[in-house]
């Protein structure tokens, strides 16, 4: 049976992504569905490559008992026909997966791109800011943000493949 495969982007892939890629990593781990998916994360630049997540990321994660896995790596063309599920952190970020899409079109590509906040009942569409320049606060309200999200995002999925786990 095909995994169910999905992928979180923001701009550099230190922060919100690696954040959203631990959550639902966690989440699906909690409902035992582990076999089920693949789960990654990337950015629509490439600053980081190879970068563990911000060091304060890390510290939010570790403090809710969430693990963040990955180094960062650039958004590519061919993860639109490798993965179900792409989701941007913003705005900036969804025209940036958009246009790679565009660019790269092919009959193969199969995801389906979703804006990350469109699963947050408490602010349905709206962006996950940014936290690199910002305090202590802003990493926590992002991890909240994207709890919220990732949680609904996993429900939204079982649903939709119902069939398949």
């Amino acid at each position: 049976m095909a995994k169910i495969k999905v992928l979180f982007v923001c701009l550099g892939n230190i922060c919100r992504s690696p954040m959203a890629e631990g959550l639902f990593i966690h989440k699906v781990n909690e409902r035992g569905l582990q076999d089920r998916f693949e789960i990654d994360s990337a950015g629509t630049s490439g600053w980081h490559q190879g970068e563990p997540a911000d060091s304060r990321m890390r510290g939010v994660a570790r403090g809710h008992g969430v693990n963040l896995p990955s180094s960062s790596r650039k958004l590519l063309a061919e993860d639109f026909r490798e993965f179900d599920y792409i989701l941007g952190m913003d705005a900036s970020n969804m025209r940036d997966i958009e246009d790679l899409a565009r660019e790269g079109r092919s009959s193969e590509n199969k995801a389906e791109l979703i804006k990350m906040r469109d699963f947050d009942e408490h602010a349905k569409g709206a962006d996950v800011p940014d936290p690199y320049y910002g305090g202590q606060k802003g990493f926590e309200d992002v991890y909240e943000m994207l709890d919220r999200s990732t949680e609904a995002l996993l429900d939204y999925i079982l649903e939709a493949k119902a069939k398949l786990i």
